[in-house]
């Protein structure tokens, strides 16, 4: 699972990550300060490159790669190669006709020279829509954005491209202006797949067919009754003469293409990689090859064993989100090394992950009587692709097998580099706009940051890493709460952040200083509480949530102003505020919440998971939603970044051997993401 970058120009986050647990009779481990500085950027250093309406563009830093030896450079090369390979596979994931309208539109940004002006302006726009979303839809609403030129002006600047020198490609059998026609309601329509993933369709409605992601053809649910899936997280699922079959990603199927130059990559970093990191790609490359689930899950428990090593990477069918069922896995891949500098507060959550699963509000046959080994870094990414970048998540916990998790424990890593890409980006925020009296802006200007981090550790660590299945229960938390799992869970970790941020423990261990400590939570609590407010900017058609840490985070503030008297919701000027009033009620609500939570998903209890989402966390109301709109407007602040990445280029000696590899930043989304798909100006 992960906490993806929500709440980005509400209060920043400065997030770290750590490495190991302690068995329950181990002492606790004091912490440094939870304020640790982080290393100072060049004060002229440029992060934030433009604005594509809601989203902004940043470059992406990674400081401590010149620094490291060759060896661990040239294993990060061939990862980074690796993860680039098969970045394609998420984009054809979210839509069928995705990869399609890329290669037009690419074309015509790299060959504009006949272009009308008004149109290829459009085009442009459109096309970093389109790389920072990967697809056609929005990142955070789910929703497709459509071209506002016209079809005919599209055409004529297809033509222009064309005779400038470039190349289109189309079916067999098929002209060019064939596949436009074909295209067109993609391109134009939003009416026509309108959104990639949809939970909640509305009574009656499918959710697999209100769905316009590519994991499925032709399926309905119906369809899945008495259906076994044999390859559930890696394969595609359709129709075919009336029988349901699984297309599995793997070599030699779909995918294979991609997944055959991702395996020549990860093959070739073996040789420069610590044993234990070796024999995790090696298994890695077998997973990929057979498409097995047995070897997809020999391949997650040699990751965790590798617990040391200064590099590794994250490359798979992974994370549930982009499909309604939450069953099948959205490719990514991650490159990154560990930030030394930035893990001791994590460590210190970690290595005391016995003592807060002990502590758990929830009914104690759910927690774990021996938690395994947690292994935490903070790190510091060279390279995302796929379902991460280029919006990428800040933390990261895996596997999401929760039957491995119970047996092998867990990794989490925190996205150092990203977080202070992000703030340094995004200056300003709409605290000041959403708080309700000058004394809690000033609270959260001097703590929120603080406090966002050190909530966004627990989440990761202990947050996911917690917790049991109930006795007699069978089949995964995923299988059984369908597509409310995502949201559940996430909504879970959120939960035993905040509920654990108010203890004592923390200052005990020196993770929080005692002086601080009661500022930190009411600066947490009351920003967590507006930003179920502000996040509805984001969502600006329609009267219902698609994202599912937007849900998580929507129910959790509702369920509490409905059951506690922790928040207040009260108007003045004609604008709506939600006003955290009460912490010790705030926490007690978490509590509360977070034992029913934790029942729904040890039970696999669909019905009650439902139930809270349909209740708390997916509907508002629209008029509340545009007054929203209307005051962040005036601000002018971005809902979501995407990151231009650090660029990698080898040094070879005569013999054709690498002798160094460089890092740069190209500093423009466009060069970038031509580069990426071969495409030449």
């Amino acid at each position: 699972m992960r906490l993806t970058r929500l709440l980005t120009v509400l209060v920043t986050a400065v997030v770290a990550a750590g490495c190991s647990g302690p068995s329950p009779s181990e002492s606790p481990k004091p912490a440094a300060p939870v304020a640790a500085p982080a290393a100072a950027a060049p004060a002229d250093r440029k992060y934030l490159l433009e604005r594509v309406d809601e989203a902004s563009v940043a470059q992406l830093y990674a400081d401590g790669f010149a620094a490291l030896p060759l060896r661990e450079k040239t294993l990060i090369w061939h990862l980074y190669q690796a993860a680039l390979a098969g970045r394609d596979i998420f984009i054809d994931q979210k839509h069928r006709s995705a990869l399609e309208m890329r290669g037009v539109l690419e074309q015509i940004v790299a060959h504009p020279q006949s272009v009308s002006a008004g149109t290829l302006a459009e085009v442009q726009h459109y096309t970093k829509l389109f790389w920072i979303n990967n697809g056609p839809y929005n990142n955070l609403t789910a929703r497709k954005f459509v071209l506002t030129c016209t079809p005919q002006a599209f055409g004529e600047a297809v033509k222009a491209a064309a005779a400038a020198g470039a190349t289109f490609t189309v079916r067999q059998g098929e002209s060019v202006d064939a596949m436009l026609a074909r295209l067109q309601p993609m391109f134009f329509d939003a009416s026509v797949d309108p959104i990639v993933t949809n939970k909640t369709p509305g009574q009656g409605k499918d959710i697999l067919q209100a769905s316009a992601n590519n994991l499925y053809s032709g399926v309905t649910l119906a369809d899945l009754k008495g259906f076994s899936e044999q390859n559930g997280l890696n394969s595609r699922l359709v129709k075919r003469d009336g029988k349901l079959v699984e297309e599995v990603y793997k070599v030699g199927g779909l995918y294979g293409t991609y997944l055959t130059e991702v395996v020549k990559h990860l093959e070739a970093a073996q040789a420069f990689a610590d044993p234990p990191t070796a024999r995790a790609l090696a298994a890695l490359v077998k997973f990929y090859r057979t498409g097995a689930v047995s070897d997809r899950v020999a391949y997650d428990i040699a990751w965790l064993q590798d617990t040391a090593s200064p590099v590794d990477t994250i490359n798979g069918f992974i994370e549930v989100y982009l499909d309604p069922r939450g069953i099948k896995g959205s490719w990514e891949a991650l490159v990154f090394y560990v930030n030394p500098g930035r893990t001791a507060r994590i460590k210190t959550i970690a290595a005391n992950a016995q003592w807060f699963e002990d502590h758990m509000p929830f009914d104690p046959k759910y927690r774990k009587p021996s938690v395994q080994g947690i292994i935490a870094n903070a790190i510091d990414v060279v390279v995302e692709a796929g379902d991460s970048g280029p919006v990428t998540p800040i933390g990261i916990n895996l596997p999401n097998d929760q039957a491995i998790r119970e047996k092998h424990g867990s990794k989490s890593v925190a996205l150092s580099n990203v977080t202070d890409a992000s703030n340094r980006a995004t200056p300003g925020s709409m605290r000041g706009e959403f708080s309700w009296t000058p004394e809690e802006a000033e609270r959260g200007a001097r703590f929120a940051e603080v406090a966002a981090a050190l909530t966004t550790d627990m989440h990761e660590v202990i947050g996911h890493a917690s917790g049991r299945g109930a006795e007699g229960v069978t089949g995964s938390p995923q299988e059984l709460i369908k597509e409310q799992f995502s949201a559940l869970e996430e909504g879970r970790a959120d939960l035993i952040g905040l509920y654990f941020l108010a203890d004592p423990k923390l200052v005990e261990l020196g993770i929080v200083p005692a002086a601080d400590h009661d500022s930190i939570v009411r600066a947490e609590y009351e920003t967590y509480t507006r930003n179920a407010l502000a996040q509805l900017r984001r969502v600006r058609q329609g009267s219902q949530i698609e994202e599912d840490h937007m849900r998580n985070r929507q129910m959790i503030v509702r369920w509490l102003v409905a059951n506690t008297k922790a928040i207040e919701e009260r108007t003045r000027d004609g604008k709506t505020y939600l006003v955290m009033v009460d912490p010790a009620a705030f926490r007690a609500g978490v509590g509360a919440l977070l034992a029913e939570v934790q029942r729904i998903k040890s039970g696999g209890d669909y019905a009650g998971a439902k139930k809270l989402f349909e209740t708390y966390g997916v509907h508002f109301d629209p008029k509340l939603r545009d007054q929203v709109v209307a005051r962040v407007e005036q601000l002018n602040l971005p809902s979501y970044t995407g990151f231009v990445m650090p660029k990698l280029t080898p040094v070879t000696g005569a013999d054709g051997a690498i002798t160094d590899v460089t890092i740069s930043y190209p500093m423009d989304l466009t060069t970038q993401m031509l580069e990426y798909s071969g495409v030449k100006r």
